[in-house]
């Protein structure tokens, strides 16, 4: 692939200018906070789904910010003399930031977007133009060498992606460098691998921008450029997971069949793993005719490793299609083009007897455990991101249900999770609820049915008495037999604490 049809890039081995310009854009408040008190929330949600009539409106003065607005995120030729009074604009010329357009004006030769980062940092991602936001309809017919920036699908792996000091990140397929600039704040060492050298080019770019280390970028397809003797403690990747007949777009086509693409990814990351270590991904995967997907994807998790599947969605082969191919603007062009295209997206999910594609993460924990846990979910309900903490505690009550049989369950002491409420369900007047349901208002929100011995003792777990004194109390308030229920509990206890209502009171 070369980057014919594709501006030039700045210089990325300036990284004096790019902290000169950072100081620029700092100075001028051109943040994601400054944006939306200069924008307001309408025009700035407009720019997400790639319009730019309300930004436009809103920046008709000549404000240092409403400046660096048109000149960055709206790609808008701006006088020099204006440009020069904002930013060190020779300089920026002299790097490639800038170009020369008509007669006395400036012109960007990148997207560069205000991102907040986790902590509150002010950071900036660069991408190519035209390119800050992808998603249905919002990329268009572009060169297949493009580079894009922020979406959803970078916003939801940063936000689910297990932050604890590590020693050694790696980020395959980087990008426009998102998840490389999110490593670099607890990790010693990034390493970024990208098929397309523009990406590499670019995230060097986002990383000094954003005043952070640059990281270890290499060319090459996912695992490719990794050394057989290199180990990591954290592995994440948004990769070209779409199901697609080719590789037409490189940014979103894995160019193997079917799913083979994330399987792929995710089984080769065990060896990857050091110890404790964690991998997460995005992924779609198949939904096979007279295959339950749900095992298919078990079968994808290396041995050695804890894993956690949730699926988020599932969209019928058309939906799917459809999808895509607008994502590609096919649907702006020769209507005969567009059907020949659709028509061969179906085919090879009929070939492939695929009824449905499932999207969501995947989030892999290398074990030394002789019994690694697998679990695969459908959950397609609100959560509340960023979900890290979330995981990394999904991981850690593993562990601790691993090591503790119902006898030591029993003698443990537990405490009710934060801000979890107990709902009673039933008919208006009864005496009794049909069922308790307890729910989560945080994390992953979830809900669940509990009889009235499981919400009496969740009620009651504070941490100070044990989970047998407790039942051996309700036995008493419910006249049963505290053997029995001391028998039949430890299942319910195990089920909350997995979910997180229950918490080790440690």
């Amino acid at each position: 692939m070369t980057d014919s049809g594709l501006a030039s890039l700045p210089a990325s081995d300036r990284p004096d200018v790019a902290a000169r310009l950072r100081d620029a854009l700092l100075a001028a408040s051109f943040t994601a906070d400054g944006l939306l008190d200069l924008l307001g929330a309408p025009a700035y949600a407009a720019l997400a789904r790639s319009e730019t009539v309300p930004a436009l409106r809103a920046t008709r003065g000549d404000t240092p910010l409403e400046t660096l607005v048109r000149l960055f995120l709206l790609q808008q030729p701006v006088p020099h003399a204006r440009v020069a009074a904002v930013l060190p604009v020779e300089e920026a010329l002299d790097a490639g930031w800038l170009t020369r357009v008509g007669g006395d004006e400036v012109a960007a030769t990148v997207d560069v977007r205000p991102y907040g980062g986790s902590g509150g940092e002010d950071w900036f991602i660069v991408s190519d133009l035209g390119c800050a936001v992808g998603g249905a309809g919002g990329i268009g017919q572009r060169d297949e060498g493009v580079v894009l920036g922020v979406g959803g699908a970078s916003t939801t792996l940063a936000g689910i992606t297990v932050r604890t000091p590590v020693a050694a990140a790696l980020d395959l397929g980087t990008g426009s460098g998102i998840q490389a600039l999110h490593a670099a704040q607890h990790a010693t060492r990034v390493t970024a691998t990208d098929l397309n050298p523009r990406a590499l080019h670019i995230t060097a770019l986002t990383l000094a921008l954003s005043g952070a280390p640059a990281a270890d970028l290499r060319e090459g397809s996912l695992y490719a450029p990794v050394r057989d003797d290199e180990t990591f403690d954290l592995i994440v990747s948004n990769p070209p997971f779409v199901i697609s007949p080719g590789a037409r777009l490189t940014y979103r086509d894995g160019g193997m069949g079917g799913d083979d693409l994330c399987r792929s990814l995710v089984q080769r990351a065990g060896e990857r793993l050091n110890e404790g270590g964690f991998a997460q991904f995005l992924a779609n995967w198949q939904h096979v005719a007279g295959e339950d997907w749900q095992d298919r994807l078990r079968s994808w998790v290396p041995r050695g490793c804890d894993a956690w599947i949730v699926q988020r969605e599932v969209q019928d082969v058309t939906q799917y299609a459809e999808l895509w191919l607008r994502d590609a603007g096919d649907h702006r062009g020769d209507p005969a083009e567009y059907q020949a295209r659709y028509d061969a997206w179906l085919d090879e999910f009929e070939a492939r007897k695929v009824k449905a594609v499932g999207f969501g993460w995947i989030t892999l924990r290398r074990t030394g455990s002789a019994e690694p846990v697998v679990t695969v979910e459908e959950w397609p309900h609100p959560v509340e991101q960023p979900l890290g903490d979330t995981i990394l505690a999904h991981f850690e009550r593993l562990d601790y249900l691993r090591e503790h049989d119902d006898a030591a369950l029993l003698d443990s002491h537990f405490r009710l999770a934060a801000e979890v409420v107990q709902e009673q369900v039933g008919l208006p007047g009864a005496e009794d609820p049909e069922h308790v349901v307890l729910r989560q208002h945080r994390g992953m929100r979830r809900a669940t049915k509990v009889d009235t011995v499981g919400a009496g003792f969740a009620g009651v777990c504070d941490g100070t008495l044990s989970a047998g004194r407790i039942l051996d109390a309700i036995a008493q308030l419910v006249n049963e037999d505290p053997v029995f229920l001391r028998d039949r509990t430890p299942a319910q206890i195990r089920l909350l604490v997995e979910q997180g209502f229950l918490e080790p009171a440690r």
